[in-house]
């Protein structure tokens, strides 16, 4: 019986292993907007939820989100593309930690630490376009490697 148990234990960790996608989550669903995200790091997933979708139109809302870090981050930034049809109509950069640019709470964390924010979120816009497209959001480190990784699926047919 050892031996089974332990075959099967193999077999999941090598099909964990084998599999070089994450599934797709649903941060929101509801009736005009719907957005998903899927990590597109093979190595790290994460957690990220939305109270209500329909609080993102307005211009502060809450959010969960955890993951425990497979690299330090004394330095951090971000790349968002806007991507429609395949191709990026979009980009946007910024430091988000660093010397003098410390925005976030855990700027300084260490690999192998836990990340958990739960808290409100400030978009800075106005309104989310309409219609369906992707954002991609790359997070990285001082070392330019990949601290964080999504591409969001956002259909949105809400009339503002």
């Amino acid at each position: 019986m050892k031996t089974s148990n332990a075959l099967l234990f193999i077999l999941v960790l090598l099909y964990i292993n084998a599999s070089t996608e994450w599934p797709t989550h649903t941060v929101c669903k509801e009736d005009n907007l719907e957005i998903y995200y899927k990590s597109c790091d093979p190595q790290q997933d994460f957690a990220l939820s939305i109270d209500h979708c329909s609080d993102i139109a307005t211009h502060t809302f809450n959010i969960r989100a955890a993951m425990v870090l497979g690299h330090s981050i004394k330095e951090l930034y971000v790349k968002l593309d806007m991507i429609v049809n395949g191709k990026t109509v979009l980009s946007y950069s910024e430091t988000l930690c660093g010397q003098g640019h410390s925005k976030l709470v855990f700027c300084g964390k260490k690999k192998g630490e836990h990340l958990y924010y739960e808290g409100p979120v400030t978009l800075g816009i106005k309104e989310i376009p309409q219609g369906d497209y992707t954002l991609s959001a790359k997070l990285t480190n001082q070392d330019h490697v990949i601290v964080a990784c999504a591409d969001f699926t956002v259909k949105n047919y809400l009339d503002y």
